[in-house]
């Protein structure tokens, strides 16, 4: 690929680009599959045949499926899901009756090692959380449900496994929803960045929660327990701003190896206005000493013009939805803010 004029990206192991004088093209390489997108059409053919000379391959045509990610598109932009695995993943289940779930996860759910009785059989439980964690793929609505069930992976129990029934009954009522990456969105990058302080029950551990958009297609996601206890909200928030900004950093990195170049500071909207001032502030104190790194690469960035911090109030905060559990009309709420949509066809 090299020889061809293509440039491997440092960012994403199977990203190679090449810049011609008629666009750019994008491979993207697996073990068995490679995808080839850009706006160099004539470089794309020239690319197949020498590919097709090299190596036993066949032309699928223009993207629809992939590892298991349906993809449909028109003039609005294109459509992502996993209809088809979801349902696979129900027949797994035995779920064959119609009963469905609002949400996820009930509100204020707790989830004690303890609880319950252990499972005779734990394989069936881990099979579907880890089809469940590929499915948030395309389902950032079940993140923050799928990280809880995560947790009980090695003694799993009659209610944890209750929990993943109730994602797959949510699931089977929202069978096709999935992400749209309109056709019409800008190409500014922005974040939502948020901590849940002490919301585990036995170790009292946060949790971060943070998504980025682009335009207004939500790109990036994640809802994961913080690996120290926090001793205060401020430090669980400045902890998940650091996580934002690695996962901002490389983002950048990324979309400029394919021509999207941000010159100003990505916004970061945070709740926590402690949080923020801390990010400005030089000046370390009994608050700050346990965070000193975090400070220091947050402020780094802050100063290089890499970073914009925004305050937000807690009502809007996106990425609040990968944080805790949240009542029906809250978490309806918080979706519409994730652009997530449903197919019109099956």
């Amino acid at each position: 690929m090299e020889r061809l004029g293509f440039v491997y990206s440092p960012y994403d192991n199977a990203l190679f680009v090449q810049r011609t004088s008629r666009g750019s093209i994008l491979l993207l390489l697996y073990v068995d599959d490679m995808i080839i997108t850009g706006d160099d059409y004539e470089g794309i053919t020239k690319l197949q045949l020498y590919l097709s000379q090299q190596f036993e391959m066949k032309d699928l045509g223009r993207l629809s499926y992939f590892l298991g990610l349906e993809v449909a598109s028109d003039s609005s932009g294109y459509y992502l899901s996993q209809a088809k695995y979801a349902t696979d993943l129900l027949s797994r289940a035995g779920l064959t009756d119609n009963k469905t779930a609002t949400a996820p996860i009930e509100n204020n759910a707790k989830f004690d090692e303890k609880d319950g009785t252990p499972l005779p059989n734990p394989t069936l439980y881990r099979q579907l959380v880890g089809s469940l964690v590929y499915l948030t793929v395309t389902r950032p609505d079940i993140a923050y449900a799928v990280h809880i069930v995560s947790q009980f992976m090695t003694a799993p129990r009659t209610t944890h496994f209750a929990a993943v029934l109730r994602i797959l009954r949510y699931i089977k009522g929202t069978l096709f929803h999935g992400l749209h990456f309109s056709a019409d969105s800008s190409l500014e990058l922005t974040a939502y960045s948020d901590a849940d302080w002490a919301g585990d029950p036995l170790d009292h551990r946060s949790t971060t929660g943070y998504c980025f958009f682009l335009g207004k297609s939500l790109i990036s996601w994640r809802s994961k327990k913080q690996t120290t206890i926090a001793r205060s909200s401020t430090e669980a928030e400045y902890r998940a701003l650091a996580d934002t900004t690695s996962e901002l950093l490389w983002l950048r990195w990324l979309l400029e190896d394919m021509g999207v170049r941000h010159n100003g500071g990505t916004v970061i909207h945070c709740d926590n206005r402690s949080a923020i001032q801390i990010a400005h502030n030089d000046v370390f104190h009994e608050l700050t000493k346990h965070i000193e790194i975090d400070c220091h690469f947050i402020r780094s960035h802050v100063l290089h013009g890499d970073v914009r911090l925004v305050p937000i109030s807690s009502i809007d905060q996106t990425a609040d939805v990968f944080t805790k559990a949240h009542p029906p009309e809250r978490f309806k709420d918080l979706l519409s803010k994730l652009q997530l949509t449903s197919s019109i066809s099956p």
